[in-house]
């Protein structure tokens, strides 16, 4: 029995010892067998390691799994060892340059403004050149891909909580765009986006950035960062919608959120969207502490359970809109091949159908061990 570093995991290992959340949380009891999907899960609640078995020799879980009915009868396993990565291509953009200096400096406008509110309360605030700075920032990208291609890519971890409240801005707009809200409806909700998580600039980062378990005063803590993002906004002449989103977008339409474990038809419209935007970025964010989830991986979560937590109308339509986003581009699976993404599946979005390298036409709905894990 090991303590394996969560990227050294691989499916098919078996879990030595019970893991728990920072918050106290199990998220995998001891015996379990791990797949792809539960390693990402693993990951994205910040767990460093965790205790494992080998069943059988190492190499076991090097090889490519056997081959399946409906897949190809050679489905070529190729090095991409020499080619640039999907990242490396994205920000070897001439046009990334640009997006990442007007980036940063939306990034510092936040952050001042942010500091202005919480030192000098009932102080005057931009509001509308804070707008026309996100708006400016969002011409810079020409699709909806190329937007999340730029996010994806733009990671400032010393300044976690601005970037964060940014990229939920944008892609709360992108939401709304995609909802046919007026042009008045996406200045409130990307406002939304930029002053949801103010509060958090209250917590320490030794705890915010914490890559082990909380203990239950840190967790408390975190807990009432949306009540203390709605107090630093409250007295603000800004919309009410911008209000109740930092004070409701960890609420749940189970009943199951925080702070006030509210249910779906108490909870503003306008903060069920940064709730979906809010948890994506964190998914697909890079942290000190984690790898960033694969866009089909965060999919891949919100379809498990999304339908009970988030309201249908948004969680269908952002899932929906984010996987076809994707269509036509090339990915990793797990077992170490490359393909291309020929068509969505409406009714399961993780599992498309793919064009392999030797030209076959794979349907993953066939396949239930296979997974994608990174776009290439």
């Amino acid at each position: 029995m090991n303590n394996y570093p969560i990227r050294e995991l691989r499916p098919g290992m078996k879990l030595s010892k019970t893991i728990h959340s920072p918050s106290g949380q199990m998220i995998l009891e001891a015996g379990t067998t791990l797949t792809s999907e539960l390693i990402s899960r693993l990951s994205f609640y910040g767990i460093p390691s965790a205790y494992a078995e080998i069943p059988g020799e190492q190499a076991h879980f090097q090889a490519a799994p056997e081959k399946t009915a409906g897949a190809s009868s050679s489905l070529p396993n190729r090095s991409r060892a020499s080619n640039p990565t999907y990242s490396q291509k994205v920000k070897a953009q001439p046009e990334f340059m640009a997006y990442q200096i007007e980036y940063q400096q939306e990034v510092t406008s936040l952050r001042n403004t942010f500091q202005t509110i919480i030192q000098n309360p009932g102080a005057a605030v931009d509001i509308r050149q804070l707008l026309d700075d996100c708006y400016r920032l969002t011409g810079l990208s020409k699709t909806t891909l190329d937007l999340f291609d730029k996010l994806h890519n733009m990671r400032i971890d010393k300044d976690s909580v601005y970037a964060h409240c940014l990229n939920v801005a944008l892609i709360a707009r992108q939401m709304g765009k995609w909802l046919h809200f007026t042009q008045e409806e996406l200045d409130i909700l990307t406002l939304c986006g930029l002053f949801h998580d103010i509060g958090k600039v209250l917590i320490p980062d030794e705890i915010l950035n914490k890559p082990g378990k909380y203990t239950d005063e840190e967790f408390s803590l975190i807990q009432q960062h949306p009540l203390s993002s709605y107090k630093l906004l409250k007295d603000l002449p800004i919309d009410g919608r911008i209000k109740k989103a930092a004070l409701m977008h960890h609420e749940r339409s189970d009943g199951s959120g925080y702070p006030q474990k509210l249910k779906s038809e108490e909870i503003d419209d306008y903060a069920e969207i940064i709730a979906i935007a809010d948890v994506y970025d964190a998914m697909t964010a890079a942290r000190s502490y984690r790898s960033p989830l694969c866009p089909f991986q965060a999919i891949g979560m919100f379809e498990k359970d999304g339908l009970q937590l988030y309201s249908p109308k948004y969680i269908l339509t952002f899932l929906n809109r984010i996987a076809n986003t994707y269509q036509n581009n090339r990915v990793l699976l797990n077992n170490g091949q490359s393909a291309n993404i020929v068509m969505i599946n409406p009714k399961h979005l993780t599992k498309p159908m793919l064009q392999m390298d030797d030209g076959s036409v794979v349907d993953m709905m066939g396949l239930p061990e296979w997974e994608i894990i990174k776009i290439i």
